[in-house]
């Protein structure tokens, strides 16, 4: 008798593991999922802005004119950390494109915001002013050194698109 229970008890437990992979197999084509990630949101960066163009101890620049394909995602002003100032954007392409500034020095703030990235003998004009390239491996940027500061146009874009923002900057 023993073994006759034993047969069935197997069965019912083949039957039971049957009947949740059918259960799984259902829920896994029947219920929608969406593996994509969702889209970023665009945030307005006027009052930061204005925050920033108040404090800092350098002339901020944010860019002006961008077709509205660029999505501003991320901004923050920091007046007690060398007056660092982010403005992050989404690219047309999908790529990402960040304008850092800071009265940092020079060599620790274009290492933290370029990601590492090596300064190269390339030095293009962009306006009036002279933008030397870094290339890395995560991030390329184009830096400017001025007198009271160092802006930096970085991100995992072409130096196209950095150019483009570089192009639009504006600081009042």
């Amino acid at each position: 008798m023993a073994g006759k229970k034993g047969k069935q008890s197997v069965r019912d437990m083949v039957l039971s593991l049957g009947l949740i992979g059918i259960v799984a197999g259902f829920i896994y084509v029947f219920i929608p999922n969406d593996d994509s990630e969702p889209p970023l949101e665009r945030v307005d960066y006027r009052v930061e802005l204005l925050t920033a163009r108040r404090a800092a101890a350098y002339p901020v620049a944010a860019p002006e004119g961008l077709p509205t394909e660029w999505k501003a995602t991320s901004v923050r002003f920091r007046g007690d950390d060398f007056d660092a100032w982010h403005l992050g954007f989404h690219a047309p392409d999908g790529q990402y494109v960040a304008i850092e500034q800071s009265t940092q020095k020079p060599v620790t703030f274009i290492e933290d915001a370029s990601q590492g990235a090596e300064e190269t003998n390339v030095t293009q004009r962009i306006g009036e002013k002279p933008w030397k390239r870094y290339k890395g491996a995560k991030y390329d940027a184009l830096v400017l050194q001025e007198k009271n500061s160092t802006t930096v146009i970085t991100g995992t874009a072409s130096f196209a698109q950095l150019t483009k923002m570089a192009e639009a900057l504006k600081t009042s």
